[in-house]
């Protein structure tokens, strides 16, 4: 069962109260506040197949649709130096077509028949994934049965989203403001390479890509035991399991894929770079800190941290830099979730007029009053509160907790976590985010780039003459 409906509305009722939206509480109040809303516990029923194929099913009959994601144990972390970019263009790939569904037919038949799909690579995963009312269910596991099976790799498929990839690339990256400060920063602060490149890849690199690179990285990491099959929604999962048999049992299993080590040795001193982007109308600051990896203690506390700093207009950084000293027209800060070492982002615009120096001092002393300091017991029950809320709104569609589950699975190898989550969230505790801060935000650790306006560049060129 998840949230919906009357659950959903109850629960977000108590929130309002606890993000303040029913009036003042206390620290303590609110957090008792956040602690009685119940997100309800899902049924899973968890099964792997002969041929390795772990199937997670989590009937909910509270609306005639079903959810379907089929999450894939590989992203750029699996790329090879000479072959970036290709878990993305893999997945563009995986739309080609296959050996009973015609190029673009599988987007056809979801559409036609009320669904909606898509897919998405990151580092660390990448997950395919639909939605179909109810009396759907062998068309969603049949479509993603037959490109598992027998994908239509050619050639032609190949150059074809080979050319779709890289004009990806200069939309998002190279023809954005800023684009390039958002692969210098993990390149600069990783030094391993599973996570120092960027998922998108590069273009040279692109060009490089064989067929047969392809066939092998299909063959490897496009595996029944390479993958979960997750289904959230209207149905009787002993039915619903017969039918995954029926399409994805004859399936052969392969040798499993290379296992890559995500270690990253700590840094000793600040890292920084400065680009001139001829794109961007103001400068911008880009940090990163290390943190742990995912689903640990650390990485929870983390969370709640750039809750506390960056998120919201009621945030240290918002209220401190933006609205008080009118030094930054945006301040953010989030943190990320990988299997191995993650990271802590911090990017800021300066107002125009303000030196970015004094921003960047600005910054610091936030980051440095945080960490001698301390936050505020308010602080932490409120970004407890706004974490709760986002995992509730995440839970309202049969997709989205498909998808949520199938990302578990691959990244903790926990589909439970859809269950538990929550507890570790509460169990944070101040002195475990103020540890965390103490431990992390040094500025011998982290990384710095700065974006300047390349007319900065050309102006500082001819002042020195």
């Amino acid at each position: 069962m998840k949230v919906t409906g009357k659950l959903r509305r109850a629960a977000l009722a108590g929130l309002g109260f606890a993000l303040g939206l029913g009036g003042a509480l206390s620290a303590a109040a609110a957090q008792e506040q956040a602690a009685s809303v119940k997100v309800p516990k899902l049924e899973l029923r968890d099964v792997k197949l002969e041929n390795g194929l772990r199937v997670i099913l989590v009937p909910d009959h509270s609306a005639p649709v079903f959810g379907i994601d089929v999450c894939y144990n590989v992203g750029s972390r699996n790329e090879r130096p000479g072959r970036t970019g290709f878990a993305h263009l893999f997945e563009h790939m995986m739309f080609e077509g296959s050996e009973n569904v015609a190029k673009g037919e599988h987007f056809v038949l979801v559409f036609n028949n009320g669904g909606n799909m898509n897919g998405t690579t990151n580092e660390d995963r990448t997950t395919y994934f639909e939605e179909l009312p109810k009396n759907q269910l062998d068309l969603g596991l049949f479509l993603e049965s037959d490109r598992m099976r027998a994908l239509n790799v050619t050639q032609a498929n190949l150059d074809n989203q080979r050319n779709a990839v890289q004009e990806e690339r200069r939309q998002g990256i190279d023809n954005q403001p800023y684009g390039r400060a958002q692969l210098d920063v993990d390149n600069l602060s990783y030094d391993n390479f599973a996570y120092k490149h960027s998922t998108i890849g590069s273009m040279t690199d692109l060009n490089a890509a064989s067929i047969d690179d392809v066939k092998d990285f299909f063959r490897i990491y496009y595996a029944p035991n390479n993958a979960v099959l997750t289904l959230v929604g209207d149905f009787d999962p002993d039915e619903a399991l017969a039918k995954v048999k029926k399409y994805f049992a004859a399936i052969p299993a392969q040798p499993a894929p290379p296992k890559v080590d995500l270690a990253e040795e700590p840094h000793y001193g600040e890292r920084r770079e400065i680009v001139y982007d001829p794109l961007a109308r103001l400068p911008q600051i880009d940090m990163a800190y290390h943190i742990p990896a995912g689903n640990t203690p650390e990485n929870y506390a983390a969370q709640q941290l750039t809750y506390v700093l960056g998120q919201g207009e009621s945030s240290r950084f918002y209220q401190r830099l933006v609205k008080t000293k009118q030094l930054a027209s945006s301040v953010t800060v989030q943190a990320d979730t990988r299997i191995g070492t993650s990271q802590l982002y911090i990017a800021a615009n300066p107002r125009p007029g303000v030196k970015v120096e004094d921003l960047e001092k600005a910054i610091d002393e936030e980051i440095t009053a945080a960490v001698q300091s301390g936050i505020t017991p308010e602080e932490l029950a409120k970004a407890k509160s706004q974490l709760l809320r986002q995992f509730i709104e995440r839970r309202r569609s049969a997709l989205s907790t498909a998808v949520l589950i199938g990302n578990y699975t691959v990244y903790f190898n926990d589909p439970n976590l859809i269950n538990t989550i929550v507890d570790k969230e509460r169990a944070v505790t101040l002195e475990d985010v103020n540890a965390v801060a103490k431990k992390y935000l040094l500025r011998g650790q982290r990384t710095v780039v700065i974006t300047y306006p390349a007319a900065d560049e050309k102006a500082s060129s001819k002042g020195a003459q």
